[in-house]
């Protein structure tokens, strides 16, 4: 071993390996678990208080990746009694008059035997506050929160600083400091989200309906509650936010097929608008951006929080191989970029293309749509591949990740 290896190791042996993270929403408040479980002390900063980080009013989709991650840090087994499972998914092609199931057996076998879901839906609030929760019980953290955020953030007293993680959001203020630039394209759409009591429909069943308008997304949070994630142009979405209960609920009732019935609305509508954003870079002196400082992807098939969860899950097996000696934490940050790029690139071409296959009313794409629908629906191994990309990520083709 080097001198400098062997310096590493002597360190991490010491437990002498420190990071912050910037931003402590679901994805910074898990990449600080994860740093944590790999054997980093860790300071997490955000200018949100406690209260504040767990009032957003919204529901998450999570998939198989996200799954095995939290597996790997011990969490899945506190926060899956939180979730409310789906075992089918329905792919509904409203302009193409095109139907088709994804059930549990089109699981890749290796998935399908560590479960039995799809996918399942889970509360922000909920999750934000288990989340925190743990933070508060772990060794190694010390949580800045609610505190007014400086430029660089305010340094608690303690150990140098190996590394930094932004995930500190979109508008990413750490990424702004270090001169990164993004791509960044708004669609032509924004989304409403609402929560509604809703019959037509089973609890163990989940809808992505392709209209021409926008996908529209119908997620199960039992107990006939739903979660709506509709997409349509901008200036609808805000009509439809100003509207009164009873008329959204009619304006609902006539976009939804005729086999739902929307009978309340449980939590307002709320509409935010959607966009493709991807940094230019994922690190600079020392500092890794994860989730949405680094990239955005539009909402159709539920890929945003489990991409965000999937640059946490290669920090995490870095940290740890930092934390073993095996690697010199200031090249933890060019590791991460080359196993993220892949996943990024292909996942946000993915949703990408979806978005403008599907939501358009263009009589030439009709055939190609019936075509591709025709086809999952016919071959089981093409329904695999589209579900294991869906669950877990394009690079999962490609088989495991090296640890």
């Amino acid at each position: 071993m080097s001198a400098a290896p062997a310096r590493f190791a002597r360190r991490a042996s010491a437990g002498g390996l420190h990071a912050r993270v910037l931003g402590a929403g679901p994805t910074g408040a898990l990449a600080a678990l994860a740093l944590v479980d790999a054997g980093w002390s860790v300071e997490l900063c955000d200018p949100l208080s406690a209260e504040q980080l767990c009032q957003r009013r919204r529901a998450y989709a999570f998939n198989q990746s996200s799954r095995e991650l939290l597996e790997r840090l011990d969490l899945w087994s506190a926060i899956e009694p939180l979730l409310v499972r789906f075992d089918e998914l329905q792919l509904w092609d409203l302009g193409a008059e095109q139907q088709m199931v994804f059930a549990l057996t089109d699981l890749l076998p290796r998935l399908g035997a560590c479960t039995n879901a799809i996918g399942w839906i889970g509360r922000h609030d909920q999750l934000q506050r288990l989340l925190l929760a743990r933070l508060q019980q772990a060794p190694g953290v010390r949580l800045q929160l609610g505190a007014k955020p400086l430029s660089p953030p305010q340094r608690l007293p303690g150990p140098p600083l190996d590394l930094e993680i932004a995930a500190d959001g979109p508008d990413s203020p750490a990424r702004q400091r270090l001169g990164i630039g993004c791509w960044r394209r708004p669609y032509r759409q924004s989304c409403l989200t609402a929560e509604v009591s809703l019959r037509g429909s089973r609890d163990d069943q989940a809808w992505e309906l392709l209209r021409p308008e926008g996908p529209f997304a119908v997620l199960p949070l039992g107990e006939q509650r739903f979660q709506l994630v509709w997409s349509a142009p901008t200036d609808r979405c805000r009509q439809l936010e100003a509207l009164p209960d009873s008329a959204f609920l009619d304006r609902l009732a006539g976009v939804l097929p005729d086999r739902f019935q929307p009978d309340g609305l449980l939590e307002p509508a709320r509409a935010f608008p959607v966009e493709l954003l991807l940094a230019r870079r994922l690190h600079r002196r020392g500092t890794l951006l994860v989730g949405e400082s680094a990239h955005r992807c539009h909402p159709v098939g539920g890929q945003g929080l489990n991409l965000c969860w999937r640059d946490v899950a290669v920090l995490h097996r870095l940290a740890r191989r930092a934390a073993r000696g095996e690697l010199d934490p200031r090249q933890l940050g060019a590791a991460y970029g080359r196993r993220r790029w892949p996943d990024l690139l292909l996942t946000l071409l993915a949703t990408d293309l979806l978005v403008r296959i599907f939501s358009n009313r263009s009589p030439a794409l009709l055939p190609l749509r019936r075509l591709a629908l025709g086809l999952l629906g016919r071959f089981r191994g093409l329904r695999r591949l589209a579900l294991t990309v869906m669950s877990s990520g394009p690079c999962e083709l490609l088989g495991p990740p090296p640890e």
